[in-house]
């Protein structure tokens, strides 16, 4: 297994969503493009739990006893929703703007999520472990991506869950992710992906097992303009994707 090292965190990439940290939930500003694609993520990551943990999604809260940590949290897009769940949330970000922005949005939710200025190295560091760890929209932002999901996978019980989702480095993710949501609909700032950066899925499953975890499910996330939505698939995997890996120790 790999060494996680001391932190994973890029700060050139962390200050770049700090400056957005104030937008985080207006869904027509710079973070539009999460807000279109949440619903698709939540589908994704609720389904997986639902599946793992053998729960049953009809019910008021199902996923009541079970300790989820989002890394990379942001402003609470997908917190929310699990701690709605049942969920017991632990919310981490290395940006305290973006913390900031997520406790006081949870406060007038009414929602009790546990919202922490701080890295997955120092989580590991510390002994936390989790049900369920979110890396949602982060590995190519960090330094040292292998060490960073090997540090995802410690961070989970025996058996626990891994749900990370990324773009993938092909023609297409540049022409989507670059050239249309930076370029052209100015969606995000110019120089918030690097697509150098990009990962395929067969890299991400390759460091997966190098951490000491099993890749059980991936699906591509897929825009559509015409209907101006996004959708899973099971084929199509050229631009954003999500991946889901079990802890095996």
């Amino acid at each position: 297994m790999t060494a996680p090292r001391p932190t994973s965190i890029d700060s050139s990439e962390v200050s770049k969503f700090e400056a957005m940290a104030a937008e985080w939930w207006d869904e027509k500003g710079k973070f539009r493009p999460l807000h279109l694609m949440n619903p698709v993520r939540l589908d994704y990551v609720v389904r997986q739990i639902a599946t793992e943990f053998a729960r049953d999604r009809s019910g008021a809260q199902p996923f009541a006893g079970l300790r989820v940590l989002d890394i990379g949290c942001g402003g609470g897009l997908m917190a929310e929703p699990l701690a709605r769940l049942g969920a017991d949330v632990t919310g981490a970000d290395a940006a305290e703007g973006n913390i900031a922005v997520a406790q006081a949005h949870a406060r007038q939710q009414g929602l009790a999520i546990d919202y922490r200025a701080t890295t997955a190295e120092s989580l590991a560091a510390d002994g936390e472990r989790f049900d369920v760890v979110m890396a949602l929209e982060i590995v190519e932002h960090v330094d040292g991506p292998a060490d960073f999901v090997a540090t995802c996978l410690s961070l989970l019980k025996p058996g626990g869950l891994l749900v990370m989702s990324t773009l993938n480095r092909t023609p297409q993710s540049f022409a989507a992710a670059i050239i249309g949501a930076e370029w052209v609909m100015r969606w995000l700032p110019r120089g918030t992906h690097e697509w150098h950066r990009f990962i395929t899925p067969d890299e991400l499953a390759a460091m997966i097992g190098q951490g000491g975890g099993q890749v059980v499910d991936r699906h591509g996330v897929v825009f559509n303009p015409l209907r101006w939505s996004f959708h899973l698939s099971p084929r199509d995997l050229s631009v954003n994707y999500l991946m889901a890996a079990r802890a095996l120790t």
